[in-house]
């Protein structure tokens, strides 16, 4: 009787309960992974992310759930013993993927991308140095490997065992789920939408710095795939065009500079090609196409100014240095280096951002003016497509006539697809595999000294010459056992009171600096020294000195700087070396600029007919306004400082905004206007376009 009574008493609260918790019990296994990519996302953030306490901790575990339940929906179409293999599978395979993000972003501080991959960086990766660099990198993240790999054993364990199997469901409970977790997706996506900041990121052309952090790992990595290799959904687009004043570019503000010499030139006279954008756009059917029409049409160019043709007939030597900084030039280590920039143009406010594909991407803003496009190498990609390079100084000069164009790297010359890239901007291009292989050592790095002994002599003697190099003495890590230039420079740092780390990172640049003082000895004994200008910027601030094992990972800086230094910008400024030995004193130049304005600027220098409005960058020696542009959408213009990861502007002492939440927001438009027209750049060969070289319709 009391037994029955007891049943029955089961029954009815089993009936309360209803189909829904009985459901959620019999499929409590679909649980696992959605639980099992929290926690990685959650490991992935402490480990990369710079700010963990933000917006990414609502949606990471919401677009986790999404993203677990696709994959319990593909470990339920088969018999419950090959699911429940899929399952544990599935799980090994995010734990790879978390591990391998993790020890790729504390090597080169950015993430990998999926065109990295197709485009040959795991080769990159096993050549020279960087292997060695890579095992360390592994060793130093063994605890999240470790954490990683934990959480997919000890799932893969349970699955399988009390009742937590995943048996193979019907064709229209997967549809169900299907369509259910589609539902949910989109509610998640509108929830994004709904939040201005993380709204704009979206919305935003694609950055896995910004998205990573907001959105997790696992979105950031659909979206890659949807955009960069199915290219599909990219939702980025300009914004409505911009007016003079909401670009903060067509102000007139004073260069701020002192010189003693300053040719006259009427500065009246626009930037500007014979370009007719309004009929461009009238005739254009792509209305992608026909927006970057739009755009250029209202941009403000810069003007003809006192430095115009200041070198016109002068030869250029342009150096994309590896890891080259501020902190490098010094008085006794590297007098020649310092040399050059106290007697050169001082820029005391030139900003060196670090892009997505670090070495690559520096260059290609140092060469083209124009920001990279996030998810691709833009170089290689202009190389690619034979994109029209009208702007780079190598087509710039042979358009003058100059037909001794050079460019050297001392390192393996199809690295990052050099090859490809740099004779597309009009060099006789020359590295280590196609031309200097029997005049370099081998070793990592290779020496800077070396490429200017083997190379100079090529393009000295000739009438008029422009050479470009990238150098690679500079670069990680920086110890006196994986760093051949340290080590061969050791003895002239040992006296430093200062770590090993900051030490090295000296003594490789004691060879850039040797490297230089040959070059000019060279220019001096050929006399031509007066009629050449140096050009020397970084391609990204030296993040081998980052201590990732350390709780201030920035302590190196700190010891370098004599101060903490702020990570969001200060982080980034580095030195612009121009310099001529026909200099009779030097100039200082403290208006806010950065890479991006080096190729807009060396036009002017030179004289060269451009369009000021088809560069991002702008002639730092113009009236524009400044405006320093980061990867995180941060900026520095005249007015203040806008840092995108605190959400905050910080006017300039003395600088007092009517309306300051208006002046951001327009601020924040152009600065995506200009990496999506950037994009469109890339993409389409618009220069092509626009200069007749290709047509669309």
């Amino acid at each position: 009787m009391i037994k029955n009574k007891i049943e029955s008493q089961t029954v009815f609260n089993t009936e309360r309960s209803g189909r829904f918790g009985r459901a959620l019990y019999e499929n409590r296994h679909m649980f696992i992974i959605p639980l099992c990519i929290i926690i990685m996302e959650i490991i992935f953030k402490i480990c990369t992310v710079h700010s963990f306490f933000n917006l990414g901790l609502l949606f990471m575990p919401l677009y986790s759930v999404a993203f677990g339940i696709f994959i319990n929906i593909f470990c339920s179409l088969f018999g419950e013993r090959a699911n429940n293999i899929i399952a544990r599978v599935c799980l090994l395979g995010l734990a790879v993927l978390y591990s391998t993000q993790t020890v790729y972003h504390w090597c080169f501080d950015k993430y990998l991308i999926l065109y990295s991959v197709g485009a040959g960086g795991a080769d990159q990766i096993i050549e020279d140095g960087l292997l060695e660099q890579t095992i360390k990198t592994i060793k130093a993240c063994a605890l999240p490997i470790i954490l990683y790999l934990a959480v997919a054993i000890v799932a893969s364990v349970v699955i399988g065992k009390w009742g937590m199997s995943f048996k193979k469901k019907n064709i229209k409970v997967n549809l169900i789920t299907f369509g259910s977790n589609i539902a949910y997706y989109f509610l998640i996506l509108l929830l994004v939408i709904l939040i201005p900041h993380s709204r704009e990121v979206y919305i935003q052309t694609f950055d896995p710095n910004l998205t990573v952090g907001l959105f997790g790992l696992l979105s950031t990595e659909g979206t890659d795939l949807r955009y960069n290799v199915f290219k599909i959904g990219d939702s980025s687009k300009i914004d409505a065009p911009i007016t003079a004043t909401s670009s903060g570019s067509s102000s007139e503000t004073s260069s701020n500079t002192s010189s003693a010499e300053k040719p006259t030139v009427n500065s009246t006279e626009p930037w500007v090609l014979d370009l007719d954008f309004e009929s461009l756009a009238a005739n254009e059917t792509d209305s992608k196409i026909s927006d970057l029409h739009k755009y250029f049409s209202k941009r403000t160019p810069t003007y003809k100014n006192e430095y115009t043709g200041k070198y016109k007939d002068y030869n250029l030597i342009y150096i994309t240095a590896e890891g080259f900084s501020h902190y490098a030039i010094d008085e006794k280590l590297t007098p020649t280096l310092y040399k050059m920039y106290n007697e050169g143009y001082r820029f005391n406010n030139f900003y060196n951002p670090i892009w997505g594909v670090s070495t690559s991407d520096g260059e290609y803003v140092n060469c083209t003016g124009l920001l990279p496009k996030s998810g691709v190498w833009s170089f290689y990609r202009s190389g690619e497509q034979k994109n029209n390079m009208a702007f780079t100084m190598g087509r710039q000069f042979l358009k003058a006539g100059v037909e001794n164009v050079y460019a050297y790297h001392n390192h393996t010359h199809s690295y990052y697809h050099r090859d490809i890239s740099h004779p597309n901007m009009g060099y006789i291009y020359k590295g280590v595999g196609n031309g200097l292989e029997d005049k370099i050592t081998k070793c990592w790095p290779e020496s800077d000294l070396e490429m200017i002994e083997a190379t100079a002599d090529e393009y000295i003697s000739k009438n008029r010459f422009h050479a470009y190099y990238m150098t690679v003495s500079g670069h990680l890590e920086y110890s006196f056992t994986g760093n051949s230039m340290a080590k061969k420079n050791k003895e002239a740092v040992e006296h430093l009171e200062a770590s090993d780390a900051v030490k090295a990172y000296y003594a490789c640049n004691i060879e850039l600096d040797r490297a230089m003082e040959a070059l000019l000895a060279k220019l001096k004994a050929a006399g031509v020294a007066e009629k050449t200008l140096i050009v020397i910027a970084a391609d990204h601030y030296p993040y081998g000195l980052e201590d990732k094992e350390s709780e201030n990972k920035y302590h190196y800086f700190d010891e370098l700087a004599g101060h903490s230094v702020e990570t969001n910008f200060e982080l980034y400024k580095s030195a612009l070396i121009m310099y001529s030995p026909s200099m009779k004193q030097g100039v200082d130049v403290d208006k806010v600029c950065s890479s991006i304005d080096i190729i807009p600027t060396l036009s002017n220098l030179f004289g060269f007919e451009y369009d000021s409005r088809l560069l991002m960058g702008r002639d730092i020696f113009s009236n524009s306004s400044p405006l320093a542009v980061f990867s995180n959408r941060s900026f520095i213009t005249d007015k203040g400082k806008y840092n995108s990861v605190t959400r905050t502007f910080t006017p300039n002492p003395g600088v007092v905004l009517e309306d300051e939440e208006k002046y951001v927001n327009e601020m924040k438009k152009e600065v995506n206007n200009m990496f999506v027209a950037s994009s469109g750049i890339l993409d389409n060969d618009y220069y092509g376009i626009v200069l007749g070289t290709k047509t669309t319709n």
